[in-house]
């Protein structure tokens, strides 16, 4: 309410409107406070309505991927599947790869493109678990190409691969399964291998994790 003060000479006329506007609960007289004058309560402006706001140009807002967007986008880490068999057969392979993924798809390649999956996939943790230990180097590469450690590594070269083969395609899954640990190995704490058929002397050293068709595996 507006409070509004008025001489007597007004308050008269003034009442006489408010009478014909107001009923006795919007706007009342109040007892005279100084001889003279008068004060009447006069109803507040209505606060008008706010004011809509339309944007110049339209907003788009992006949906949610779909279910089989997602699981076709996302990394092997975040697939099920129900063997590593099909695990593999599901993995999406590129031709192009960095060359830490090359390195270790390329130790799974010559080290073990002959064994089973498990084979294969301990192959790969091993080079993993090396690039994770504080003993060797800290990459992909870095392990691979480490001096006396793998035979396939020739005056510090790998040797050509055949890049169409089925051998090269299932290398590159089982690295990229290996890499986001979307399977569970017999050779996950494994730092060392060799196979069956050599007995190198570090091997009595070493504690045994696994033996996976023509490889044993050590900690």
């Amino acid at each position: 309410m507006t409070k509004r003060t008025f001489t007597a000479a007004t308050a008269l006329p003034v009442m006489a409107v408010l009478a014909t506007l107001f009923t006795p609960d919007e706007g009342t007289a109040r007892a005279q406070e100084a001889p003279g004058t008068f004060q009447i309560l006069l109803p507040e402006q209505p606060v008008a309505d706010p004011v809509p706001v339309f944007l110049s140009r339209e907003v788009v807002q992006p949906l949610a991927p779909s279910a089989a967007e997602e699981q076709r986008d996302a990394p092997a880490a975040d697939r099920t599947a129900a063997s590593l068999r099909d695990l593999v057969a599901q993995t999406r392979v590129t031709d192009t790869l960095s060359e830490e993924m090359r390195c270790l798809a390329g130790a799974i390649y010559f080290e073990a493109r002959g064994e089973p999956l498990h084979g294969q996939l301990a192959v790969a943790k091993v080079v993993i678990n090396r690039k994770q230990s504080s003993r060797f180097p800290d990459s992909y590469c870095g392990v691979v190409y480490q001096r006396a450690q793998f035979s396939f590594v020739r005056n510090g070269r790998m040797p050509p691969i055949p890049e169409h083969s089925p051998a090269w395609a299932q290398a590159k899954a089982i690295a990229q399964i290996a890499h986001y640990d979307s399977w569970d190995s017999a050779a996950d704490e494994a730092l060392y291998f060799h196979a069956n058929y050599v007995r190198p002397d570090w091997a009595r050293r070493r504690v045994a994790a696994a033996t996976i068709n023509r490889h044993i595996f050590y900690r």
